[in-house]
């Protein structure tokens, strides 16, 4: 029960996001400096609400002598599509964060961790493409590409979606400006 309520709570963030990028705001950047994730995947999430679209048409003219069929499908349709686009408003309007004590990395709705600065023990620019699963390491890719590496002092622990908690000592990420962002974490 507690994992559903999670699931509904994310849902609720997705849609503010969505009317948060319609108004073109971004959510917990005052008073740090962000870095962006989502160029990789705008085209991506485009294609996928494309074809969220025509298969709604579709569907509706196949379905348009049966009208309870038709509605039913149609509401679901709108909402998938309306959740396709939050996904993506999610990570646009939610982009990590750098403060003076810490480090906000993010990836949409379902993860925000706060890494404090002085448990970073190194940071480095690395490209990956694969991503095995590993004990104590997060991988948050984009397009299935990290492009920062992170690796903390000690574990800071994570919520996953559902709500387990996992500790993490390595932390993989994306950012559209991957050597602004070293850079800024390895300025004194």
């Amino acid at each position: 029960m507690q994992a559903l309520r999670r699931l509904a709570r994310h849902e609720a963030r997705v849609y503010a996001s969505l009317a948060l990028w319609l108004a073109r705001r971004t959510q917990g950047t005052a008073g740090g400096r962000a870095f962006g994730y989502t160029r990789g995947q705008g085209a991506t999430m485009a294609a996928l609400v494309f074809v969220c679209v025509v298969e709604t048409v579709g569907v509706s003219v196949l379905l348009r002598g049966m009208p309870t069929a038709h509605d039913v499908l149609l509401a679901l349709d709108v909402y998938t599509v309306l959740l396709v686009i939050g996904l993506h408003a999610a990570c646009v309007v939610r982009p990590h964060v750098l403060t003076g004590d810490a480090l906000r990395v993010r990836h949409g709705a379902h993860v925000d961790l706060r890494i404090p600065l002085d448990s970073i023990t190194a940071v480095r620019r690395e490209t990956r493409s694969t991503h095995e699963p590993a004990r104590g390491a997060l991988d948050l890719a984009v397009g299935s590409q990290t492009s920062v590496t992170l690796e903390l002092a000690e574990p800071v622990t994570h919520l996953t979606l559902l709500g387990r908690h996992k500790d993490v000592s390595v932390v993989r990420l994306h950012a559209d400006d991957p050597g602004g962002l070293v850079q800024a974490l390895t300025r004194p």
